[in-house]
């Protein structure tokens, strides 16, 4: 019996940590929230009384969260983002094949968020608007994963993948294009295709242009 007693000085502790937990599940649930809202009404026409509402709280519970909707959508975007990152590049690839394989995995994994998906769609249509408070997130985060492309490109040049002489840039361009594409189709109907097959189809093919011949 002994042994289950708490002191006094453990008790509060612990009390602090389902604390801390509460809050986490909140702000979570606040994030979650806000992806349906921005991915249906945009960030303009979305507010933070109806998240909050959906979210079982008052826009106060959520102002101690997030300072504003700007801070918001900020937060949604780079949440986001870190699990992108971390499914592509958490594991240095073996070779830009490898990479391509990780690529396909994410966008099927993608499929069963449709939220995150239509989010994107309308929050990168929406900042081409230089006033929009994303617009720099989106250009910058554009600009970061052709730099990382054609990285890897460059990079499978050199170790004898890829053709001498690939033009890196104007494959990674492509690359963006054609995903970017193919997502606004699938987000507008997903019964239209399969899009982790139709992407995969598509940069296999990308690749057996550029592949070094064996041999």
């Amino acid at each position: 019996m002994a042994a289950c007693r708490r002191t006094r000085a453990e008790r509060p502790r612990e009390r602090g940590q389902g604390s801390y937990a509460v809050g986490d599940a909140r702000r979570q649930k606040i994030l979650d929230t806000a992806v349906d809202h921005f991915g249906q009404w945009g960030f303009n026409a979305s507010s933070l009384a109806r998240i909050a509402r959906d979210c079982g709280i008052t826009q106060g519970g959520l102002l101690h969260h997030f300072r504003s909707k700007e801070d918001l959508l900020l937060s949604v975007l780079a949440q986001s983002e870190q699990h992108d990152v971390e499914r592509l590049f958490g594991v240095e690839p073996e070779s830009y094949a490898a990479y391509l394989e990780t690529l396909v995995a994410l966008i099927e994994e993608n499929t069963r968020r449709p939220g995150i998906v239509r989010m994107f769609n309308v929050l990168v249509g929406e900042s081409g608007n230089a006033d929009h408070p994303a617009h720099q997130y989106f250009k910058e985060r554009y600009a970061r994963v052709l730099r990382n492309t054609v990285e890897l490109l460059e990079q499978a040049v050199r170790s004898g993948e890829l053709r001498p002489g690939t033009d890196c840039l104007g494959v990674a361009q492509e690359h963006l294009a054609v995903m970017d594409g193919l997502q606004i189709q699938w987000a507008l109907d997903p019964s239209s295709m399969d899009m982790p097959a139709r992407v995969g189809a598509y940069l296999r093919r990308q690749y057996a242009e550029i592949a070094a011949p064996k041999g």
